[in-house]
């Protein structure tokens, strides 16, 4: 990103990781740190449209430790996935990683948010009381199902918002990335499978869901074979 993009949205998180941020000045935050992450990223589709050169396609990993590796992994996936990368999951020793293909505007979008997201979420699960008749894994690992599908949610509409503002000729420029990115990932995963869904006993959903309406912006992953 630009450094004055990049300092803004990055002034924006830290405001939003901040414990003592009320839910109000979050919303707040929310709105203007998504718009700015959203049209950083159309900006940078169009000129990459014109000057190839500018952004291309890239891939990174993102190893996931304990605890809740696989709930984090989650997470990422729909940051990710709403910024336009792909990811594919997969076994790193005793942790699990995420490998992320996208251009590399997009994969910068992705870690930034995430990293920021993964604090927020971390703020938000210390504070939900866990009902005592609940196990507290299974009630924070609900609770952050529910707060990463209210962010995707939120993601993707931002970036629908951005491209729509920016014309229809976006949309041809924005399904072909999406198609070179797909290829990147079966060149490097010619066989993949998808990811089961998750069942999840834990009662923790809709705060978690809640949260993740809140938090501050600034699905399921593919597994290796």
């Amino acid at each position: 990103m630009s450094d004055q993009i990049l300092a803004k949205v990055r002034k924006l998180l830290a405001k939003a990781e901040d414990p003592a941020c009320t839910p109000a000045e979050a919303e707040a935050f929310t709105a203007k740190a998504a718009d700015l992450i959203a049209k950083y990223g159309v900006d940078r589709a169009l000129l990459a449209a014109r000057e190839p050169g500018t952004d291309l396609v890239g891939d990174r990993v993102v190893v996931l430790h304990p605890p809740y590796a696989l709930d984090k992994a989650g997470l990422l996936a729909g940051v990710a996935g709403a910024l336009r990368c792909r990811s594919v999951r997969r076994r790193d020793g005793d942790a699990w990683a995420m490998h992320l293909f996208g251009f590399d505007s997009d994969l910068e979008r992705a870690e930034l948010l995430y990293t920021s997201l993964l604090v927020q979420a971390a703020h938000g699960m210390a504070a939900a009381p866990v009902p005592p008749w609940e196990n507290a894994a299974a009630f924070r690992r609900s609770w952050l199902a529910g707060f990463s599908a209210a962010i995707a949610g939120r993601l993707h509409q931002a970036e629908a918002s951005a491209a729509a503002a920016a014309g229809t000729s976006t949309d041809l420029v924005l399904v072909d990335r999406s198609h070179r990115v797909e290829a990147r990932v079966s060149e490097i995963y010619p066989r993949l499978r998808t990811a089961g869904r998750r069942r999840l006993a834990g009662g923790g959903m809709r705060q978690g869901y809640v949260a993740g309406t809140r938090a501050d912006l600034g699905g399921v992953s593919s597994i290796a074979e």
